[in-house]
This record gives C-alpha cells, sequence and structure tokens, in this order.
C-alpha cells in the first residue's frame, strides 16, 4: 500500500476542535484540501503526521497553542476613544476593524465592546491560547515526480 512522504501532494479532511470540544474549523463544507507535505501549507505538526500516512487512515493531532497562533495577550486588547474612529461610525461588538503599528504592519482588532466615550478592541487570534486538536483522514496521495 502506498504511503504519504515528504514532497507528495495530499488531499485531506479534517476537523478542527478546541480542548472543549467547539468545532472551529474543517473541510466538511467545502471538501478534501490539497497540500505538498512539506511546503509549509499547515501547521508542521500535520505534515509530520501525514508522512506515512496511507489512504483511508485517520490520525488526530494536537497542535499546541504555543504552536498555533500564540498565548493570549491581554496587551492586545486596547481601548479606542471615540473620536478616533471616523464619525458616522457604528461600532457594535464582533465588528471587525484594521489599524495600522508603529511598525507599519497592519493588525485586524475585533470590537469587544462599546462605551459611550471608547470602545475595546481586541487584536489576539480569535483562537489564540487554545489548543487545537485536528482529525485527519488521508483521502489521496499524489506522489512527488
Amino acid at each position: 500500500m502506498q504511503t504519504a512522504k515528504q514532497g507528495d501532494t495530499v488531499l485531506i479532511d479534517y476537523t478542527v476542535r478546541t480542548t472543549d470540544g467547539s468545532v472551529v474549523g474543517g473541510t466538511e463544507e467545502n471538501g478534501p484540501q490539497e497540500l505538498k507535505i512539506g511546503g509549509g501549507e499547515i501547521f508542521p505538526e500535520i505534515e509530520t503526521a501525514l508522512d506515512g500516512m496511507d489512504v483511508g487512515s485517520e490520525q488526530t493531532v494536537t497542535v499546541t497553542a504555543d504552536n498555533a497562533f500564540g498565548q493570549r495577550r491581554e496587551d492586545m486588547v486596547i481601548q479606542i476613544p471615540r473620536e478616533q474612529l471616523p464619525p458616522d461610525s457604528q461600532p457594535q461588538p464582533g465588528m471587525t476593524l484594521s489599524a495600522q503599528q508603529q511598525d507599519g504592519s497592519t493588525v485586524n482588532l475585533t470590537i469587544t465592546a462599546v462605551e459611550e466615550q471608547s470602545i475595546t478592541a481586541d487584536g489576539n487570534h480569535p483562537l489564540a491560547g487554545q489548543d487545537l486538536h485536528f482529525g485527519l483522514t488521508l483521502r489521496e496521495i499524489k506522489p512527488a515526480a
């Protein structure tokens, strides 16, 4: 039986869950994902697990928070005075904003609270601080040339 190895392109199905069992992603809606093992397209722990798998086999892999989206950082939660927002804006919890950082890069912020004088926005990735548990199924192997 053929096994997947570094350099092969594979089709996988997966479901991503947090430690509490909540499903936070996967291929159920859009079908299998194609990726090249060793191509850096997915977490290294997933690539390691795929290396040596047979078509149809399943595996569960945990990617710790430190190796996924990092630990949650309270310094990424900021207060923004309402006067710094566009005058016609209607901020609501759950809305996202893009802000330019001092180094010129862009960060996405999610509004978590709206007060009369300010809003609270969180720059952490929504899955920061969460270990991610991938349920993998290898569907197809396209050997490297």
